[in-house]
Order: C-alpha cells, then sequence, then structure tokens
C-alpha cells in the first residue's frame, strides 16, 4: 500500500474525482431540462446546490482525514459517493413524476418541493465528492513547511480534472451515451479510482456499475398524448415525437408542457396557433409575402403550410438544433422546396444576414421560458433593420391560461420600436404580436379575405374579430435588464395561487 499512499496517486485521484464532479454537475442540469426547463434559474439552483454540497464536503473531509487519516477511508467515502452517483438519475424519476403532474396541474408546492428533491439526490454524492480535497491534502503533506505547496498542487489539479468532465459531460458523452448513461460513466470511473485505493476485489462495484450502463433508458417521460414512435437527447435538448390514434404526429420538447410542431396526414392546416401565421401577415401586407423568416423553424409546420398556401414564398429557417430538421423531414412532411434551414441561434443569424424580409415570424421560445436576447428592445431593433417597407414581426407570446404578464412586456418592448403593435388572442395559452412601422389593421385583413386561399377565408374572418391594439403597458425590456424568467416564474405561481 505504500505506493498508493503516495502523492503521485492522490494526485490522480483528485483528478479523477474533479472529473466526476462537475460532469455530474453538468449532467445534472441536463437531467432535470425535459422537466424543468434550462433556465439561468435551474443553472442558478443547480450550482447552488451544488456548492452548498461542496462546501460542506469539504467540512466532512477534513474531520474525516483527521479522524481516518488513511487512504481506505478516503476510498470508502469516494466509492459510495460513486455509487449514489449512478442511482441519480433512476431515483430521480419519480420524483420528475411528481415534477411533470405538479406542472400539469400548476400545482407549486409540489413542483418546488420535487425540484429540491431532485437537487437533495444530485447534492448527496457531491457532498461526498467534496470531502476529497481535504483528505487527500491531509495525506500528502509531510510537514507544515511543504503544506502550501502540496494544497496549492491538489487543487490546481482538482480544478483541471474538473475542466475536463465540463467537456467531457457536454461535448461528448451526453451526446454521445446520453444523460443517464452519463451519469453512470463517471460513476464508474471514481469507482474504478476508489477501488485502485481499496484492493482488486472492490472491483465488484465498478464492473456492476458497468453492466448498469446496460439498462435500457426508456421514455423520459410519460405521455397522455398517444405513442411516442421517436425519442433522442440532442446535443440541446431532448425531443419526441407522439403519434395520435388518428395519425395525427406531436414533436414535444423537453418538460413537454407545448407541442412544437403538429402535423396532420391530410392537411397542413392544425386548428392551432401555426394556422394564425398565415392570415396574420394579411393585416399589414397586401399580397403574399415574398420572402419570411422563421425564427424557430422547429419540424416545419409553418413553412409546410406556406408550401401548401403560398408556394412562391421564400423561407429562411432558422433552427439552433440539427437533430429537429431532421425529424421535421422525416415525420413532419418538411419538404418545402422554397424552405433553407439554417441551424444556428436566432438572432446572431438575423444579425448576419443580408437579406431582408417582408415576415420575420419569432417563436424560437421552450416553455414555459424565451430567451431574453430574442424579448429586447435591441432585438426589435434588428428585426426591424431586416424588414422591407411595410414588412412584419410576429411573435408567438405563450403564458399561462389567464394571465399576461409576459405579453403585456413584449408588447410595450415591440412599441418602443414599431409605431403599430396588434394582438391577436388566437389561443387561451398563446398571443400572437405584430409589430409594423406601416399601417395594420383588422380591417385591412377582412379586406384581403377574397384574395386568399378559400380554405384561409373563414380562419382569416375569424381572427380578424380578435385583433386589436396590444396590452397597455410602459415596462421595456433591453439587453442590459430583462427578466424574463422572473417573470415567468411569477405569473406561474401566481396563476397557482389563484388555482389554490
Amino acid at each position: 500500500m505504500t505506493s498508493l499512499t503516495s502523492n503521485r496517486f492522490l494526485y490522480l485521484f483528485v483528478f479523477i474525482v474533479g472529473t466526476g464532479t462537475l460532469g455530474a454537475e453538468i449532467a445534472a442540469t441536463r437531467l432535470m431540462a425535459p422537466f424543468f426547463g434550462a433556465s439561468t434559474i435551474v443553472w442558478a439552483n443547480t450550482i447552488g446546490v451544488v456548492l452548498i454540497a461542496l462546501s460542506l464536503g469539504y467540512w466532512l473531509g477534513g474531520r474525516l482525514a483527521d479522524r481516518y487519516p488513511h487512504v481506505r477511508g478516503m476510498c470508502l467515502v469516494v466509492l459510495i459517493a460513486a455509487i449514489l452517483l449512478a442511482v441519480v438519475p433512476f431515483v430521480a424519476r419519480p420524483l420528475f413524476d411528481v415534477s411533470v403532474e405538479a406542472l400539469d396541474e400548476i400545482q407549486a408546492g409540489a413542483f418546488i418541493g420535487s425540484l429540491f428533491g431532485v437537487l437533495f439526490l444530485i447534492a448527496l454524492p457531491v457532498l461526498l465528492l467534496g470531502a476529497v480535497a481535504p483528505y487527500a491534502i491531509r495525506l500528502a503533506v509531510p510537514d507544515v513547511q511543504h503544506s502550501g505547496r502540496v494544497a496549492g498542487r491538489l487543487y490546481a489539479i482538482s480544478t483541471a480534472g474538473s475542466l475536463l468532465g465540463n467537456w467531457l459531460s457536454a461535448l461528448l458523452l451526453i451526446p454521445l451515451l446520453g444523460t443517464q448513461r452519463t451519469f453512470v460513466a463517471f460513476a464508474c470511473v471514481i469507482a474504478l479510482a476508489a477501488a485502485a485505493g481499496l484492493g482488486w476485489r472492490y472491483l465488484a462495484v465498478p464492473v456492476a456499475l458497468a453492466a448498469v450502463m446496460a439498462i435500457p433508458v426508456g421514455t423520459v417521460k410519460a405521455t397522455e398524448n398517444g405513442r411516442v414512435i421517436y425519442e433522442k437527447e440532442t446535443e440541446h435538448q431532448y425531443l419526441r415525437v407522439v403519434e395520435r390514434e388518428n395519425g395525427d404526429r406531436l414533436l414535444e420538447l423537453n418538460e413537454g408542457q407545448a407541442v412544437h410542431s403538429w402535423y396532420k396526414p391530410d392537411t397542413v392546416l392544425t386548428d392551432n396557433v401555426w394556422d394564425g401565421y398565415l392570415v396574420l401577415p394579411f393585416a399589414a401586407l397586401d399580397e403574399p409575402p415574398g420572402r419570411i423568416a422563421i425564427l424557430g423553424n422547429a419540424a416545419g409546420t409553418t413553412a409546410r403550410a406556406y408550401g401548401e398556401f403560398f408556394p412562391d414564398t421564400i423561407i429562411d429557417g432558422v433552427e439552433i438544433d440539427g437533430e429537429l430538421t431532421e425529424v421535421g423531414r422525416r415525420y413532419f412532411g418538411m419538404d418545402n422546396p422554397n424552405l433553407t434551414v439554417y441551424h444556428e441561434d436566432a438572432r446572431p443569424w438575423l444579425r448576419r444576414t443580408d437579406e431582408r424580409y417582408d415576415v420575420i415570424m419569432v417563436d424560437a421560445y421552450r416553455q414555459p421560458y424565451i430567451p431574453f436576447y430574442l424579448a429586447t428592445k435591441e432585438f426589435f431593433e434588428l428585426a426591424r433593420e431586416r424588414l422591407n417597407p411595410g414588412g412584419v414581426v410576429i411573435v408567438n407570446a405563450g403564458h399561462p391560461e389567464g394571465n399576461d404578464d409576459l405579453e403585456t412586456v413584449l408588447g410595450s418592448t415591440m412599441a418602443s420600436v414599431f409605431p403599430t403593435v396588434l394582438r391577436d388572442p388566437i389561443e387561451d395559452t398563446n398571443t400572437l404580436l405584430l409589430g409594423t412601422e406601416g399601417e395594420a389593421s383588422a380591417e385591412r385583413l377582412i379586406r384581403a379575405i377574397p384574395d386568399l386561399p378559400p380554405e384561409l377565408r373563414a380562419l382569416a374572418a375569424t381572427q380578424a374579430s380578435k385583433i386589436g391594439p396590444r396590452l397597455p403597458g410602459d415596462e421595456v425590456y433591453t439587453d442590459d435588464k430583462a427578466p424574463v424568467e422572473w417573470l415567468i416564474d411569477r405569473s406561474i405561481l401566481g396563476y397557482a395561487a389563484k388555482e389554490d
């Protein structure tokens, strides 16, 4: 055991543990994203819990190291942490079920409770992994004279391991193996390092954990919408395609609280929010748009419909997740020959393009949160610069039923850029906002009805009866200050309070 107690072993040990600690943090955020979203609030909660767990781990490690100053004690702690780390994605599933039901019913208490329950599960192994640094320092320091040098070296090596774990988790393991197996993979490596310090008979633990890799992942979240015919964890999110008995196909992302694309085998109309994109532009335009940009193309529902009703319209679709484009072509009939898809983030792409558009549609939001940089004055100024004279920007503002906080602030922010802003409350949980420098009105849409395709005339008449001015409000979001997530969380909790 003398060689094992050498500093060389300790340096390698803390490097491996550091890799697993941060790798687990990245995987933890990914584990929660399908159910809680991937907002900065979720990141803040995860990082906060990890930091608290590490702090407690440092304290615990110092006490254990003084009481049991040997490699065996340190390795036993890490072996337990590895086992706990491996079971996190499996034990978390019942809590996910609670969280999903709570979010479905807007029960804030259960939602928050299940969120912190999952975070607690992650905190336990991280706490034990945090005990390694002070433990290793206690074992590696030969005397007080060399304590600073040894401690600095160990922390530097641990940090380097954390950096590697960050890259491995985000760039390699999660895209290739998925979140569940990423947890298990880190647990295997950590358990292997612990077994090296405990003796070869303990190799049974990493071998058993490796066997767990073979357990099927299964569906991340049960659905009542139909049969899951495809699911995948992409670089950006979890996606699945659900097929109903009537042949309709729905694209659900992450938490599954919203449908992001809808395919009907016999028609391009959906009886849903996407139909509004077909008629609302005519509240400002006298003829079909020559070129449109769809920021958040998803699986191409709107692009498919334009190919049917306005086949001469050129479409630039922007979708950050290239997997959604493949899903659109395979399952959602996304075959419009005039559609070009760009796999980029919407705002940087809009800044770089030299094209000008008659319509820019913004539907790049992840229910229930939206990227703040697509809801600011600077963004709408950029969109205005990319419009042809008289062109329009149409924003899909999703919100809890009966709550208009987000719509109000989006409308006022758009009004700081566009002289005319109209609202179309197309659904209980979706409002389309239209902004233009030209004229726009419900009357103009009514006048356009005779020239629309016959299938769209009744829809246009219905939407014209709903169109009105934006909701009153004067708060304007900017790139510097746009508390979108705080606003949405407040809306959800406020709605929950009314329900309770």
